[in-house]
């Protein structure tokens, strides 16, 4: 009898998420610039938190991370009973189209957002819908212009990935108040702590009904291996939102560690310092060289160049080299290449072997 199990309609027309790549054969100087990682890993406070945990692997995490979301919340001057964690703020944007998405729904992202988010709403069995962006930065009017009816999500991520551009709150507040009735506005705020005095949309949350914000544990705190998310909003999301989480999805070394992480403040320090102090540095290397890059408020820039030959060869030419970076022709951007800010040593690396690319492109 011929196989007659089929999944739901649309999953088989996801593409699958690629994640950056890490090794190169035959190498053993291999540095990663392809994730968005912090060079600095995790900070102290995590690290030996993460040893101590190993003394309780046979007990069960807590099933309402309540010390974890009251971190959280003292950390960042919000209200711990509309916090929710997840395994990467991914599984955060799983739940709301889960929730809030499905058949002959649309879920509607800028030209150059996350992939996750296509990848959320078609496994919801809603529709992805791509608004255009204004020169690699989220185009407001376009997304406005894009919502319909059938329009339940939408996504923004500020600053963006893969591009590092970003708009200002008002933007969002105008954004938020312009949508349909039925649609709600998810910020996604995984680069949020790279921006100087940017709350990552928590204000919005808090004076609106249909706003929600997601974060993360994987960038800026050095925790990407084990996956820690959260997002903030409105009470009536969070009774959705909790109705599809399972009870066990955080480890207890997930939250022990996370909550550890908020409070190491010379390491929060020291990563925004040398992020913010590299990635200007490698910027206006990059520019000088005949590399443009739009201003970056995250820990990566992107490389733009004349053609996606030249982004194929300057990739070839850093891999080479033990140099990772990330392809993001994924993303509708084949001329650029992503680059995450490492450390000065690698910023310079990196740097190097751009310049001597582009000298003999002339």
């Amino acid at each position: 009898m011929p196989n007659q199990i089929r999944p739901q309609p649309g999953i088989m027309d996801i593409a699958l998420y690629q994640g950056g790549t890490s090794k190169i054969a035959g190498r053993d100087d291999v540095v990663k610039l392809s994730s968005n990682e912090n060079p600095f890993g995790a900070g102290e406070l995590a690290r030996t938190a993460y040893q101590r945990a190993g003394l309780d692997l046979h007990r069960y995490p807590s099933t309402d991370h309540a010390s974890l979301r009251a971190a959280i919340a003292a950390h960042h001057g919000l209200d711990a009973e509309r916090i929710i964690c997840g395994a990467g703020s991914d599984e955060i944007i799983t739940f709301l189209c889960q929730g809030y998405a499905g058949p002959g729904d649309e879920v509607l992202y800028s030209q150059h957002g996350f992939l996750m988010y296509p990848i959320s709403a078609m496994a919801a069995g809603a529709t992805p819908v791509k608004a255009p962006e204004r020169e690699r930065t989220t185009d407001v009017d376009a997304l406005l212009a894009a919502a319909t009816e059938r329009t339940k999500l939408v996504f923004v991520a500020n600053p963006n990935n893969p591009t590092g551009t970003m708009v200002p709150v008002s933007e969002l507040e105008r954004l938020a108040d312009n949508l349909p009735p039925q649609t709600l506005l998810v910020l996604d705020g995984a680069y949020a702590e790279y921006v100087d005095g940017y709350d990552g949309g928590a204000a919005l949350v808090d004076s609106r009904e249909n706003v929600v914000m997601t974060r993360t544990f994987s960038k800026l705190y050095g925790l990407g291996g084990l996956r820690i998310g959260w997002g903030y909003g409105p009470a009536h999301v969070l009774q959705v939102l909790n109705r599809l989480r399972g009870p066990f999805n955080l480890s207890n070394t997930q939250l022990d560690v996370a909550e550890a992480a908020l409070g190491d403040a010379a390491h929060i320090s020291r990563s925004l310092t040398e992020n913010a102090r590299l990635r200007d540095w490698l910027a206006e290397r990059l520019n000088a060289c005949g590399v443009a890059t739009d201003t970056s408020f995250a820990n990566f820039v992107l490389a733009r160049f004349a053609s996606a030959e030249q982004a194929e060869a300057c990739n070839a030419a850093l891999l080479a080299d033990g140099l990772i970076v990330r392809q993001v022709s994924s993303y509708g951007l084949p001329e650029a290449l992503r680059i995450t800010v490492g450390d000065e040593s690698a910023c310079r690396r990196v740097a190097h072997v751009i310049a001597g690319f582009m000298e003999g492109q002339g």
